[in-house]
């Protein structure tokens, strides 16, 4: 399930919402904004809320199965990082309504992914989970980054 959820949130449902919506869509602005507002939808928001709520209700599955750490002792501090995902995946499914905060959602998102990416990239010794975690983190935010930076031109 984990597997799925990566890969249908990180490519297949972005790529197929900014498909069906750029048969409405021209110029390379419109192109920009159709894949920030698709990837903060799906990366930022989809994927972060299941991520989030995951972490609160079972913080024992990121402890133990991406990170590697079996310590009930530490199940309060996934749930910390489950309350900052489900915050900002609220955010990212907010920006549908409120089309104003797409691009902050968009900068929001593509630090954050950045920043986890990175950090399971120090950790020499990655579980399976958390090498995809890493590489779909580092996905999402190159492509929100760059895709921010370019609107902005």
């Amino acid at each position: 399930m984990y597997y799925a959820i990566i890969l249908l949130t990180m490519v297949v449902l972005p790529i197929v919402s900014i498909s069906a919506e750029l048969a409405t869509t021209t110029g390379i602005g419109g192109f920009l904004l159709v894949c920030i507002k698709w990837f903060a939808f799906w990366a930022v928001g989809v994927r972060l809320l299941l991520a989030g709520l995951s972490q609160i209700w079972k913080p024992g599955f990121t402890l133990k199965s991406i990170l590697g750490v079996d310590d009930p002792r530490a199940h309060v501090i996934a749930q910390e990082l489950g309350f900052a995902n489900t915050s900002i995946g609220l955010a990212g499914l907010l920006s549908m309504v409120f089309t104003s905060w797409v691009l902050p959602v968009a900068f929001t998102g593509g630090v954050f992914l950045g920043l986890a990416g990175l950090n399971h990239l120090r950790r020499p010794e990655r579980s399976l989970r958390e090498s995809v975690a890493m590489v779909s983190d580092l996905w999402g935010s190159a492509v929100l980054l760059i895709a921010f930076v370019l609107s902005l031109f």
